[in-house]
């Protein structure tokens, strides 16, 4: 079965740890039921997604999601086949955007919007590594 990637982003609304705690565990609950696995970056002023697995299903997610009041301004940055999942081991992998993601300045004058497909892939391909390596102990 070929696996479809989808990296989207959305500026949050109403975000506080609360939204945030349910976003991640209704991720986690419908992501494991539709087979679909993938990371959540976010902070108050960006949320950035990765989602990965049947193209129907992504593509359904993508769609609450976009519907979802919690999220404003989505923008899909990459929607494509790929031979393999990066993010299997993870119904939803969360990193709190730490500080190599864009700044909250950089953000508001649309880095983002801007970004190359391959620039904001390389972003989860960071955060995969270094979650990758602390499940090893810091052992990359």
């Amino acid at each position: 079965m070929t696996t479809f990637r989808a990296i989207y982003s959305s500026r949050p609304f109403g975000f506080d740890a609360g939204v945030l705690n349910t976003i991640l565990l209704d991720a986690r609950r419908a992501n494991a039921r539709d087979d679909i696995t993938g990371a959540l970056i976010c902070r108050n002023d960006i949320y950035l997604q990765w989602l990965e697995g049947p193209e129907d299903k992504v593509r359904a997610a993508l769609a609450r999601i976009e519907r979802d009041d919690r999220h404003i301004d989505l923008v899909l940055h990459v929607a494509e086949p790929v031979p393999d999942r990066q993010f299997g081991d993870w119904a939803m992998l969360h990193d709190p955007a730490v500080s190599w993601l864009w700044s909250p300045e950089e953000v508001a004058s649309g880095a983002v919007g801007r970004a190359a497909p391959a620039e904001v892939a390389a972003i989860f391909t960071r955060l995969r590594d270094a979650a990758v390596a602390s499940k090893r102990g810091g052992k990359a």
